[in-house]
């Protein structure tokens, strides 16, 4: 996944530079072309594609501190181990 990510860059970044150096281009140019056909897509593309790397990683740390829970941990309230002893009036 990193690999094509890195070699769109590259290709970005070589019409970034032809945009820069041309008689008819400008800085700016370069710039949008930069952020519009580089950066921007790329960060959406890397965030989709690292969406199930994501939810493995929320599973995993669901599973730890489900397994990391104290034994007699049942979720319930606590409560006293004895029963208030009950008083008539």
């Amino acid at each position: 996944m990193y690999l094509v990510a890195i070699g769109w860059m590259f290709v970005v970044l070589c019409m970034s530079a032809a945009e820069a150096m041309s008689p008819v281009g400008s800085l700016l140019g370069a710039l949008v072309t930069l952020l519009l056909y580089g950066l921007l897509p790329l960060s959406i593309v890397l965030y989709v594609m690292g969406a199930p790397a994501r939810r493995r990683a929320r599973k995993a740390a669901e599973a730890a501190e489900l397994a990391s829970a104290a034994p007699d941990d049942g979720g319930h309230a606590a409560s006293d181990a004895v029963a208030p002893k009950r008083e008539e009036s």
